[in-house]
């Protein structure tokens, strides 16, 4: 699976499971439901749009390259790169929306991003186990 159809494919699953994981470890860590699942719903939409953009950067980035595949390294490097991304925008959305300081989402956050940095490193291998490398990391 190439092109479109395969980033539609990786960004609905991934966001999917996404949503439930975070409403679920917001409403553990103390949370109101509604708040909760509201804060899941527009991280996840929010995360939808920077992983497009991400992940057509990286895979720009990554065709230009000499070595081609998807080692632990390059992994590591895009799973940092799109977590990183997503701090920058999650941590004043989660103090305005939780109603908390801005200490206090990064925190959180720094919860949530060191979770989903393990996540889309497993995630991110098993589709490409399932579906097949993209193009830009085949041989």
């Amino acid at each position: 699976m190439q092109g479109l159809k395969r980033k539609v494919v990786y960004v609905t699953l991934f966001e999917l499971i996404a949503v439930c994981l975070t409403s679920g470890i917001l409403i553990l860590s103390g949370h109101d439901a509604g708040h909760a699942g509201a804060a899941g719903v527009a991280s996840s939409l929010i995360a939808i749009v920077w992983n497009f953009v991400f992940n057509l950067l990286f895979e720009a980035w990554e065709a230009r390259q000499v070595t081609r595949g998807r080692n632990w390294k390059r992994r590591a490097v895009h799973a940092i790169g799109f977590e990183g991304g997503l701090v920058l925008v999650l941590v004043p959305l989660f103090a305005w929306w939780l109603k908390i300081t801005l200490w206090e989402a990064l925190v959180l956050d720094i919860g949530l991003l060191l979770f989903f940095m393990v996540y889309t490193y497993l995630f991110s291998l098993a589709f490409d186990h399932v579906f097949g490398l993209p193009a830009s990391a085949q041989g």
